[in-house]
């Protein structure tokens, strides 16, 4: 194959036929992953993208060792207590993988995190597990469960080294370091032990990748004899499982993208049956915490039943699983704050909230509380105009602190912990950022652009002071499943705002920064807003003096790559050029196909285009795929994706570019070939990943020199 010969996907003409609609589809025969000539097919497209970008090898060195400088090689996380001894990862100069780590406590009353020093030996270390031990020999690793016994003896752990979030579960005794003979294969994220330590309560996937069984194992025994707990046979639903921070109660959660339903078990008898709190009811959502109020148990529920952003109430445990309408109102709903969780512990609570699209933290003091309810909440104040604040790990149930996770646009990451009785914010540690950065250099802003429809769209940007206006600018975008965009610092974005380039996300409906209603406004057959929100929002920055069309690029990941593409037929005149991340760009086939892995779940946030005719002509057009223009000058196209991602499959974005190519349009393609959803895996790799991502955005912007 010549040096700069464009890969040419072959037209194998397939058709479908729903709602008496015939689509002639010319690729979808690249979704054979088990054909050779997919296989060739996609290695030549990896030729084409990397001999098209070959010159922009030195600055994705210059980019990665920008990276790679301003990061603190060996490192360490702040400790965190649970049981008798403090819990800590760190990296080692050199090493792709964490290094898990504990050291015991000095005294019971040992709440203070060790000053721990980078590269200094520890009193008493023990390592729990090696990533890079355990990751030698492959290519991808991945941890997806890794919990401690309550007795801090046993590590459960699941590794997956293909990248298909299949995980192999193992354990292992802390007291000896030698792994048991227990080894189960094919399980999902996030397995926990029961409060005993006898038991390891797991899930299974479907063929759909669906987590659809629960399972109970007990520590020692051979893994055919593992017990199912529960089995969710409707395929909207998944199953999770965790225990309370107080170990009285055992949770499972049968959850939906929009029903939820939660059962408990007794933290002393893992082999009981589950009890349910509230049946489950279409478009009701709940979550459930077990708090001690008074002297008495009480179950902290928050829900949306009749409560589009949420209220929290409290009922007895053994209160009739009825609903919110025999439980007493804690916190009522309101429509200017959205209610997101509530953490319980011995002697407070912690709630978090969104308002004014800004993540808050409100403390509440159980002492001398008699009752849920009667008790004031202090929210943690910030000074800074954008943020995003959070609560960290606290799995201490008497723990007298809280331990928070703070940022901003100009803020690296930073640790605090709050103490309860005297409501004092102690910094632990905030992100080392080499190189002489300094906050002061950079200036964050929120702006607003007005919609088509005249809604009032939020923008967080942020550049180096002294940058050119207009100048050259990204713009990025998600805008699905409620997630929210928060501003967060970032080592690798520093690269381009040192050369001169403007930060922006826009905060499109489909997200949850504004409540409830900012999501629900982005999804089903709503799902047009987020796409001309980001055209709303680009348009602003433009009609600001922000940038150009000539010098601003999108980009989104996942069904934020949905946007990119959906943007790219939208609005192609208003960007340069346009990354795209897995995108899910071909989403009415895949949501047509209910044997592809997670379809049905997915039936909540885009429709049933099978069953539903309007929902499949809404889909149809605006699918990316779909609606490829042949009128128009596409701007510079990228797409990323991985082979072994399950989530959104290789084949989207591989159909996608074929299509573009038919037009004549500058796009070219990616292709992990050991990787899933996350990309590649170890932090060096993931560096040089993120700098070839952003050589090629400077390209496109005319920075590449």
């Amino acid at each position: 194959m010549p040096e700069f010969s464009v890969p040419i996907a072959q037209k194998r003409p397939t058709e479908r036929t729903h709602h008496g609609d015939t689509v002639v589809d010319n690729y979808e025969w690249l979704r054979s992953k088990d054909n050779p000539e997919v296989i060739e097919h996609l290695e030549a497209e990896n030729a084409y993208t990397e001999a098209s970008n070959a010159a922009l090898a030195p600055l994705r060195q210059t980019i990665f060792e920008e990276i790679k400088g301003r990061t603190l090689e060996t490192d360490l996380s702040v400790p965190v207590r649970e049981g008798n001894w403090w819990y800590y990862s760190r990296s080692v100069e050199g090493s792709e993988y964490a290094l898990h780590c504990r050291a015991p406590i000095s005294d019971a009353n040992d709440w203070a995190p060790p000053a721990l020093e980078p590269g200094v030996d520890v009193v008493g270390e023990q390592i729990l597990l090696d990533g890079n031990v355990e990751a030698d020999g492959h290519d991808f690793f991945s941890l997806g469960s890794f919990d401690v016994s309550l007795d801090g003896e046993l590590l459960a752990w699941a590794v997956d080294t293909d990248g298909d979030e299949r995980f192999t579960l193992r354990v292992r005794n802390l007291v000896t370091g030698e792994d048991l003979p227990d080894e189960i294969p094919n399980t999902a994220h996030g397995a926990t032990f029961s409060p005993d330590g006898r038991y390891i309560f797991y899930t299974t996937v479907d063929e759909s990748w669906r987590p659809d069984t629960l399972w109970r194992h007990e520590v020692g025994t051979p893994a055919r004899a593992d017990v199912v707990v529960l089995t969710e046979p409707d395929e909207r639903f998944w199953v999770g499982v965790g225990v309370t921070r107080s170990a009285k109660y055992i949770v499972v959660v049968v959850s939906s993208s929009v029903t939820s339903e939660w059962l408990v078990l007794d933290g002393h008898d893992a082999t009981a049956e589950p009890r349910l709190v509230w049946p489950r009811r279409d478009n009701v959502e709940y979550s459930v915490e077990h708090a001690v109020i008074g002297g008495e148990d009480w179950f902290l529920v928050l829900h949306n039943d009749q409560a589009p952003n949420f209220e929290l109430v409290a009922l007895r445990p053994d209160a009739p699983g009825t609903g919110p309408q025999d439980a007493l109102v804690v916190r009522a709903h309101s429509g200017d704050v959205r209610l997101e969780d509530v953490e319980a512990f011995a002697d407070h609570l912690v709630l978090s909230y969104r308002r004014a699209g800004l993540s808050q933290l409100g403390i509440a003091n159980l002492q001398g509380v008699d009752s849920p309810g009667a008790f004031d909440v202090t929210e943690v104040e910030f000074g800074e105009p954008l943020y995003t604040v959070g609560s960290s790990s606290n799995p201490e149930w008497t723990q007298p602190t809280v331990r928070l996770a703070y940022g901003s646009l100009v803020t690296p990451a930073t640790v605090f912990d709050l103490d309860v009785a005297t409501r004092t914010l102690t910094q632990l540690k905030q992100q080392p950022v080499l190189g002489g950065y300094k906050p002061e250099e950079y200036e964050q802003k929120r702006e607003w652009a007005v919609a088509d429809d005249g809604t009032r769209v939020p923008i967080s940007l942020v550049w180096k002071k002294g940058a050119a206006r207009p100048g050259p600018l990204e713009l990025y975008g998600y805008g699905s499943y409620e997630a929210s965009m928060d501003p967060a610092f970032s080592v690798a974005r520093l690269s381009l705002l040192d050369r001169g380039v403007t930060f922006a996300i826009a905060h499109v409906r489909g997200g949850g920064e504004l409540g409830r209603s900012w999501y629900e406004n982005g999804k089903t057959l709503t799902k047009k807003n987020t796409f001309t929100d980001f055209v709303a929002c680009a348009r602003h920055l433009v009609a600001e003096g922000y940038t150009t069309p000539e010098r601003m690029v999108a980009e989104g990941g996942s069904a934020g790559g949905l946007l990119m593409g959906a943007v790219a037929n939208l609005a192609p005149e208003l960007f340069a050029g346009i990354l795209a991340a897995v995108p899910f760009v071909d989403p009415l086939t895949s949501i047509l196909d209910p044997n592809l892995p997670l379809t049905v779940i997915e039936w909540d946030e885009w429709g049933n285009p099978l069953e539903n005719a309007e929902v499949y002509a809404y889909m149809k057009s605006y699918s990316p795929y779909e609606n490829v223009r042949k009128d128009v000058d596409y701007p510079s196209i990228l797409a990323v994706t991985s082979l072994n991602d399950t989530r959104v499959l290789y084949v989207e974005p591989s159909k996608w570019v074929a299509r573009l190519r038919e037009v004549g349009a500058p796009a070219q393609l990616k292709i992990e070939m050991s990787a899933g959803h996350g990309g590649v895996s170890g932090r060096y790799n993931a560096w040089h990943e993120r700098a070839y991502e952003l050589a090629w955005l400077l390209k496109v912007l005319g920075l590449a020199d």
